[in-house]
């Protein structure tokens, strides 16, 4: 790093500075405006007298942000892209910003006795996304990202906190732990920038030097080609152009032309030949199946050239731990490389050194990327005799590895084979388990924590293969991963909700069934959905959709939509498994749902710690109008400790374990 930090002034890195900071600002002076004013007109307050003091501050507010706003514009037009002095700027964008965090630490502070609940909520909100969205943005500065951040959280949540009716204190804990998150988070910002500003210094001059090179090159070129013109019109060596055609060829056949690496027949042959070699001289020799982790994101979001310039560069790495034609393409982003005379802790060493060059961040167009790489490996002879069967084998390690757990390195065994073929076994079981009967939908109930009464049971999937149960945690990602799902879905729905239409209880219940991310995707669900209600004649509001978090890190606008369409047909939506996933406050914000279940985890791991994560999910689901589920429920103890932290309601085999249908009635009979 202390080369890289030679080759940029530090007036170049003020300029970046501030080009970061105040050409990122135009947002943040927006949402300043229109949140300070959503806060004063949003909410009435009860005294005419601290409505003109709100409205004072918020001309104060108005008045520095316009200010703020101009000089931005000022900076734009005139700064932006020249080889300008930055201080004076950078002096009044820290004014400003100083400024602006004052405002909002006096109104937070100020004002704090007079808010409602809502309102109190609210502003902690606003000050939150504020303070987390200038984590980010004012990260090329410390000193204005400690100032802004504190500014804005602390004073808040120090009132919370030692306000006398104590309501709050919770908000306020959360509110300096939020505090001290982007407080740390933005000084590990701030090192990755000014990492990024030398690196960005270090390309340039690289660019530079490559422009220098290839017209050096360019006039080599065309020396080269006038050479080639002369020696095909005087005709005086026709075996050298023979020879030079016939070489062409050659590589054209056996070369990948993007990364010069041999493509699949040209390794194959070579990998061959050194069989053939290893067989002779009884060694041993080790093939590699390299395959990147994050390249598909890289060639969706930035496009094909990014793509091959990775790819390039990549092969360029890798080159350095094998000999010469030992590395292949053997198709996209996959790489094989063969290691002779190796045994198995040497060809792991050496996976291991290809993964650390992959890892390091490459720059493409002023991209920075940053990828992994799993690798599996077969050793000949142990694993294999053909060159065909070694690559097939560390494929397949290389598979399962990447399902397991990527960017990281595994060795054939025959165990993996073994499960491999009883997975592929499964699947073609799995394809008939519908026709033949084998699958079963068991049921679960939830209950009231106040009245101590079924409200809602959830369905449960079974599948028996022969006298075997397959537990859903082997058999649900089979069916995802062969495309199954939808249509094991779609049968459970119908399952469920044909059950339900049967049973006569003595007041009425809901039915729960789990919907996967390939379900809630599927252009078709709304229309089994539909056809699944109307053929039973359940009401909307009886059907409860589980939709595991995890859905939220997929395509967070299709997923709303289908959420919505959901919505629209008064089913209700819970949100399982919340707080092991990726939903944040913002997704939640966004999609419409009507129960938490709260994660069994937090409930089995009676700490403080967990407890705190409890009483804050309750929290929050009381502030978003819906209720909460507490699963794995197993003791006395269980049912009176969430029911004493305010769980709505309580499922667990404390009360009952999964049953199938007709045993479900005799418990519910004998039981209510």
């Amino acid at each position: 790093m202390k080369v890289e930090q030679e080759s940029i002034s530090q007036l170049e890195i003020d300029r970046d500075t501030t080009d970061m900071l105040i050409g990122n600002s135009f947002i943040g002076f927006l949402m300043t405006i229109f949140a300070f004013s959503g806060l004063l007109f949003f909410f009435e307050s009860d005294s005419p007298s601290t409505f003109a003091q709100k409205f004072q501050v918020w001309m104060l507010m108005m008045a520095v942000s316009i200010t703020r706003l101009i000089d931005a514009i000022y900076w734009r037009v005139n700064l932006a892209g020249t080889a300008y002095y930055p201080r004076p700027a950078l002096i009044r964008f820290s004014i400003g910003l100083y400024l602006t965090a004052s405002i909002w630490a006096l109104y937070s502070v100020l004002f704090y006795p007079t808010m409602g609940t809502i309102e109190l909520a609210a502003t902690m909100v606003v000050l939150s996304a504020m303070s987390g969205g200038a984590g980010t943005v004012l990260a090329p500065n410390k000193n204005l990202v400690g100032f802004y951040s504190t500014a804005l959280l602390v004073p808040m949540s120090l009132c919370a906190i030692f306000d006398e009716n104590g309501s709050f204190f919770v908000l306020g804990i959360l509110g300096l732990i939020f505090w001290f998150g982007i407080f740390t988070s933005a000084f590990r910002y701030h090192k990755f920038f000014i990492s990024t500003v030398h690196l960005k210094a270090k390309n340039n001059k690289l660019m530079e030097q490559m422009k220098i090179e290839r017209n050096e090159t360019e006039k080599v070129n065309q020396l080269l080609i006038a050479s080639n013109k002369k020696l095909d019109a005087s005709n005086l060596n026709l075996e050298a152009e023979v020879e030079r055609r016939t070489a062409a060829l050659y590589r054209l056949s056996n070369k990948d032309p993007l990364t010069d690496l041999p493509n699949r027949n040209g390794f194959l042959k070579h990998l061959n030949n050194l069989l053939d070699t290893s067989r002779a001289l009884e060694n041993s020799l080790a093939v590699l199946f390299i395959d990147l982790d994050g390249f598909k994101q890289v060639n969706d979001s930035l496009g094909h050239k990014i793509g091959d310039i990775v790819l390039v560069e990549i092969a360029k790495r890798l080159r350095n731990y094998t000999e010469d034609n030992h590395l292949g393409r053997w198709g996209g982003d996959e790489f094989v490389a063969v290691i002779p005379y190796a045994n198995i802790d040497t060809a792991k060493a050496v996976a291991l050194a290809m993964r650390s060059g992959v890892t390091v961040p490459i720059i493409a167009d002023d991209n920075q990327i940053t990828l992994d790489a799993t690798i599996g490996i077969a050793m000949f002879p142990a694993h294999g005799e053909t060159a065909l069967d070694l690559i097939q084998h560390a494929d397949l390690t290389m598979y399962d590895q990447k399902r397991k757990q990527r960017g990281s390195v595994s060795v054939f065994n025959e165990a993996l084979l073994s499960e491999i073929k009883q997975e592929q076994k499964l699947c073609e079981r799995l394809r008939t388990a519908i026709e033949n009967g084998e699958l079963t939908v068991f049921y679960q109930p939830i209950i009231n924590a106040s009245t101590k009464s079924v409200s809602t049971v959830e369905a449960l999937l079974r599948w028996k293969c022969d006298d075997d149960y397959i537990s859903p945690t082997v058999f649900i990602p089979l069916a995802e991963k062969s495309g199954l799902m939808p249509e094991i879905g779609a049968w459970v729905l119908n399952r469920a909700l044909i059950d339900l239409s049967h049973w006569r209880f003595s007041n009425e219940i809901s039915i729960s069934v789990n919907v996967s991310v390939a379900q809630l995707l599927d252009d078709n669900f709304s229309k089994v959905l539909d056809h699944a209600l109307k053929s039973t004649q359940i009401a909307p509001e009886q059907l409860h959709l589980e939709i595991t978090e995890s859905v939220f890190a997929i395509d967070k606008k299709l997923v709303g939509k289908r959420v919505s369409e959901l919505v629209e047909r008064k089913v209700k939506i819970s949100i399982d498994d919340f707080g092991t996933g990726y939903s944040s406050l913002s997704r939640l914000q966004s999609i419409p749902f009507d129960f938490i279940k709260i994660d069994r985890s937090f409930i089995q791991n009676t700490t403080e710690e967990s407890d705190t994560i409890v009483r804050a999910t309750i929290l929050m689901a009381k502030e978003f109008g819906c209720k909460t589920i507490a699963e794995g429920i197993e003791t006395a103890e269980h049912e009176a400790h969430l029911a004493m932290l305010g769980a709505d309601y309580l499922q667990g085999f404390y009360f009952a374990k999964p049953m199938n249908a007709n045993h479900f009635i005799s418990w519910y009979n004998e039981n209510y």
